[in-house]
């Protein structure tokens, strides 16, 4: 490893986003701390130097951030109970973040999501700024804001939390190219939606790519939140590429599967989450909708 390479630790390196993450970061000159919960489970790449633990347990926390220069978190139970989700996502990232700051380590990203907002019907956009979901939200929701409130409040960390929307793109254990449409497969329950309901979306390729560019340095630093992350403080950045709507997203399974989706009428979100700071910080997408979604449907199809 180069003397100049930075030491990245991912997190849940064996899931969706932490592989694409942990690829992108090895294109971008980093070595690679995958920490994972089975061994040989973390991706097999130049770069990537695998670590089997529990990034709960203070001795494997504080062992894996030794001399890292970045930590990114993307664990979360998602489907777990209410209190699996809180012990992992808000109590154990945490941790991990305490035992990064103690370490010395520059910045923590960590993958929120932008269902942290309150996106009751007749609600506008969201920004940064926007209003939280209440305690009345579900376990997930919760959860993530909760983990979010907890990592803004440890002081001298310069901490990222990246809010993605819905991630698009190609997975066995992808919610939206996968899991959700197995669903709609064989459950007629699940092809129900409001066709007007905005679908905020990202690509999962664009999504690590942004990650990575936060963890290795590339993004600025200073004191204004619109050019960059704040030094020392907690920075929330919403990651959107646009906003479709359920009907984009719903015939696109349907007509890959063969099944019509039912159209429930009623209030909804119809907003947009915004994502300018983002494209303040010199972000822009690299994937569309049409291409996101043809992805999609060829996946299905074959």
């Amino acid at each position: 490893m180069p003397e100049s390479s930075p030491v990245i630790v991912v997190t849940g390196a064996n899931g969706l986003v932490g592989c694409r993450v942990c690829a992108a970061l090895v294109e971008r000159g980093a070595h690679v701390r995958a920490l994972v919960r089975r061994a040989g489970s973390a991706a097999d790449l130049l770069g990537v130097e695998e670590r089997v633990g529990d990034f709960a347990d203070p001795e494997v926390a504080a062992d894996v951030v030794t001399d890292a220069t970045a930590v990114v978190t993307t664990v979360h139970p998602m489907g777990a109970s209410r209190e699996t989700q809180h012990q992992v996502g808000v109590e154990g990232t945490t941790l991990l973040a305490r035992a990064a700051r103690d370490a010395g380590v520059e910045r923590v990203v960590h993958i929120s999501t932008t269902a942290v907002y309150d996106r009751s019907p007749g609600r506008g956009d969201a920004d940064e700024s926007s209003p939280l979901v209440g305690d009345d939200g579900n376990a997930y929701e919760v959860t993530k804001r909760d983990a979010d409130a907890a990592l803004a409040g440890i002081d001298g960390l310069s901490t990222v939390l990246v809010r993605p929307p819905s991630i698009l793109g190609p997975g066995d254990t992808s919610v939206w190219n996968a899991l959700r449409p197995a669903r709609m497969r064989e459950d007629e329950a699940e092809r129900h939606a409001n066709p007007d309901l905005s679908f905020p979306w990202i690509h999962l390729d664009d999504l690590a790519a942004f990650t990575a560019d936060v963890a290795v340095g590339r993004i600025p630093t200073g004191t204004d939140p619109a050019r960059g992350l704040v030094e020392g403080a907690c920075t929330a950045v919403n990651l959107v590429a646009g906003t479709a709507t359920a009907r984009d997203y719903h015939e696109t399974v349907g007509r890959a599967l063969g099944f019509e989706p039912v159209w429930d009428q009623g209030p909804t979100w119809t907003g947009r989450v915004v994502a300018d700071r983002a494209h303040g910080w010199g972000w822009s997408p690299t994937v569309d909708l049409d291409d996101a979604l043809d992805e999609l449907a060829r996946g299905l199809r074959g």
